[in-house]
Order: C-alpha cells, then sequence, then structure tokens
C-alpha cells in the first residue's frame, strides 16, 4: 500500500493534468464554433445586403431609362414609357425575394435605410409610369436617391464593421435646360 501512496500525487497530477487538458480543448472549441457561426451570418447578411443594392439599383436604372424616354435624364439608352412600366413592374417582383432575405437578416438600421431608399425608388417610378416631364422633380429625387442610397451603405458598412467607403458623390449629369 505504502507504494500505492507513493504514486498517487503523481496519479492525481495526471487526473488534474488530464482534465484540464480537456477542459481547455472543449473551451477552445465552443469559441472557435462561436466565431464561425459568426461569420456565416456575417457572410449571409453581407449577401442579402449586397443582393438587394443590386436589385434596387436595377430598378434605380430602369426608372432612369423610363425618364431619359420622357426628356428628364441623360441616360444614353432610353426606355419607352409601355416598355419602361413592364420593365420595372418585372423589376420590382424580382427584388421582392431579395427584401424578404434583408427584413430576416438585417439589422433595424439597414431595414429603415432600405426602405427608404426604396420608397424615393418608388417616387421615381411614379414620376415616370405618370409621364410627368417637370425636370426639377426628377433632379429632386435623383438627389434624394443619392442620398437614400449613401444612407443604406452606410448603414450596412456600420452593421457589418466596414470602414467607410467611397460616398458616391459624383456630379449628376445635366441635361440643357432647354426642351
Amino acid at each position: 500500500m505504502s507504494a500505492f501512496l507513493q504514486q498517487l500525487p503523481a496519479l492525481i497530477g495526471v487526473v488534474i493534468g488530464a482534465l484540464g487538458s480537456y477542459l481547455a480543448v472543449v473551451r477552445g472549441d465552443r469559441a472557435r464554433h462561436r466565431r464561425e457561426r459568426e461569420a456565416h451570418w456575417q457572410e449571409r447578411r453581407f449577401t442579402a445586403y449586397a443582393d438587394y443594392a443590386r436589385a434596387v439599383k436595377t430598378s434605380v436604372t430602369l426608372a432612369y431609362r423610363g425618364a431619359s424616354a420622357l426628356g428628364l435624364d441623360p441616360h444614353p439608352h432610353p426606355l419607352p414609357p409601355r416598355e419602361a412600366d413592364v420593365s420595372m413592374a418585372e423589376a420590382t417582383a424580382a427584388r421582392d425575394p431579395y427584401w424578404e432575405a434583408l427584413l430576416l437578416l438585417g439589422s433595424p438600421e439597414v431595414v429603415e435605410k432600405a426602405r427608404a431608399w426604396v420608397v424615393v425608388l418608388m417616387d421615381m417610378e411614379r414620376l415616370v409610369r405618370d409621364g410627368t416631364r417637370d425636370r426639377q422633380a426628377w433632379r429632386d429625387l435623383l438627389e434624394r436617391q443619392r442620398v437614400a442610397r449613401a444612407d443604406y451603405y452606410a448603414a450596412v458598412r456600420a452593421d457589418l464593421g466596414l470602414p467607410t467607403g467611397h460616398s458616391a458623390r459624383l456630379p449628376l449629369p445635366t441635361l440643357s435646360d432647354t426642351p
């Protein structure tokens, strides 16, 4: 029995060491799993944000093209009113699933900025559908759309912890004021 008692401190040390190693591995695995899960959802949010932005930008471009046919925008590829109406409706339907993904994954701030951006887009589309030829109203909508877009991207960057990006504040092309 005295041999066993002599070996007991070493045996206790081995058990304590094994238990400590096990706990360190478990803790490390949990931390790694948490980081991987956070990275996964961060990537999913980025994809939802980018997909939504592309869908809205497609609709904005169609509005530019429709406004160009009305003589309001210098877009080089005017879209006749009937085609613009159909294309804008199709783009809206294509955008809806991206909105749902944004609602599911987006932060409240990003969702609010996305909503504000699309509200301006809807005003642009309404102006084109109505055939309004008010250049100042169109320029005001362009400016509102640019601000809403910049606000959306700023909210996305803040949510994803990205550095500040380009403001996209480039000079707007103009049409001559003569009809």
